[in-house]
């Protein structure tokens, strides 16, 4: 099996499509106008990549001063960035990769929307998100969850996705920025054209960072293609070569 940065290197160069036959939308103009359901509003449904990835440094972008980390988060920060930690991802591990990590792999996801909910199927382990339109409010004492919970609401045509209750236990990124259990996400996707979709997310987590900051995902359509089963557990050879503060296998 593939060391997972191997694994997502060849996701990011290699034709899904040709796994399955008779696909159409290879001459798909990418720069039509975006669609709409009946309800008027843009319709998200497809499957997307993150284009580039931002998966090594989601702050990558940010200007000097955006970024404040708490004392003890950019003490963590500075260990796990060196990759002497590297063992200590949850990526490594088969775990799932949280919020926003997981938008900005080099693997694929599908997105189903509906009236009161958007379901998002990734391929990266088999996971998926759940954004409910139907006017709930985010759980008030929830259990700490990798992916949180999700609403959404529609602002014009910018999809809007509130995201808590998370374990604190995800990384935001490969270098190491860290995560806390009082992290707030709030992602806005808005699609450009037919092929095109932005997810702006701000992350608002005051254990770890001073004040709220955000980034831009870049999101391009896959029209001729279908996810495949990836199960990252399945003869994972990564952690014995990967440093570490766990104990490994010989």
């Amino acid at each position: 099996m593939l060391s997972r940065f191997g694994l997502l290197l060849l996701a990011s160069i290699l034709p899904l499509s040709a796994q399955w036959e008779n696909l159409k939308g290879g001459d798909t103009n990418l720069k039509a106008p975006a669609p709409r359901r009946a309800d008027g509003k843009p319709d998200l449904t497809g499957i997307w990549i993150a284009d580039p990835p931002k998966l090594r440094d989601v702050t990558s972008d940010l200007k000097p001063g955006e970024l404040q980390m708490q004392e003890w988060a950019e003490a963590v920060y500075n260990q796990r960035k060196t990759g002497d930690l590297s063992a200590d991802d949850p990526d490594a591990n088969c775990l799932p990769q949280g919020v926003p990590k997981i938008d900005t792999t080099p693997l694929p996801f599908k997105i189903y929307q509906e009236p009161k909910v958007v379901v998002v199927l990734y391929e990266a382990f088999d996971q998926f998100r759940q954004f409910f339109l139907d006017g709930r409010g985010l759980p008030r004492d929830p259990n700490p969850q990798w992916f949180g919970y999700s609403i959404a609401r529609w602002e014009g045509d910018t999809l809007v996705v509130e995201s808590s209750g998370f374990n604190g236990k995800a990384w935001l990124d490969q270098v190491g920025h860290p995560s806390t259990e009082k992290l707030r996400v709030t992602e806005r996707f808005r699609r450009r054209d037919f092929g095109h979709m932005d997810v702006i997310s701000t992350i608002d987590d005051p254990g770890a960072y001073k004040k709220p900051w955000t980034f831009t995902q870049p999101l391009t359509l896959l029209p001729a293609t279908e996810l495949l089963e990836l199960v990252c557990n399945e003869n994972n050879k990564d952690i014995p070569h990967l440093k570490g503060r766990r104990p490994r296998p010989d």
